[in-house]
């Protein structure tokens, strides 16, 4: 990756709705070799695609937890139909498989307690073979989500 590569990324990290004009004058390189690298990037998996950041106070769900899940066992029917509920729940932001004492860390939102309480009850105790339960509140945001930094050289897949 070069460094003209890596001032597009940044660029559309900030705003990944502008023209390719936009981009083009910010990072000082002409529109149809600008529009060429982004292409490459997009074909080649690096940018794997464009979203909106939506306020999440705004959208009514200012609650955000962190939920620690540990299965009962590990089988392969277990662990798909947990897997399958939790890409389907549209409470869960994001879910990581961890190393430790639990196997899952969930990101959540919700309305407020009550909203999450239910949501326990409802959808994590239904989900087969969970064992374990432990949330932590997050209590304010130092710093958003807004997509990988990139930083000097290292590896592309682009060439």
């Amino acid at each position: 990756m070069d460094s003209y590569e890596r001032k597009i990324l940044k660029e559309l990290r900030k705003n990944g709705r502008m023209t390719n004009q936009e981009l083009s004058e910010r990072i000082n390189l002409s529109p149809s070799p600008c529009l060429r690298r982004v292409r490459a990037m997009e074909e080649s998996g690096l940018i794997v695609g464009y979203t909106t950041v939506i306020d999440q106070a705004v959208l009514g769900k200012p609650v955000t937890l962190f939920v620690r899940i540990k299965l009962q066992q590990h089988n392969k029917q277990g662990v798909a139909e947990f897997e399958r509920g939790i890409i389907e729940s549209e409470n869960v932001l994001a879910c990581y498989l961890v190393s430790g004492e639990y196997d899952y860390l969930l990101h959540i939102i919700a309305e407020d307690l009550n909203s999450y309480e239910k949501f326990v009850r409802t959808e994590l105790h239904n989900l087969p073979g969970v064992a374990g339960i432990d949330t932590g509140f997050a209590y304010g945001c130092i710093k958003p989500p807004s997509g990988l930094y990139v930083a000097g050289p290292g590896p592309s897949k682009l060439s």
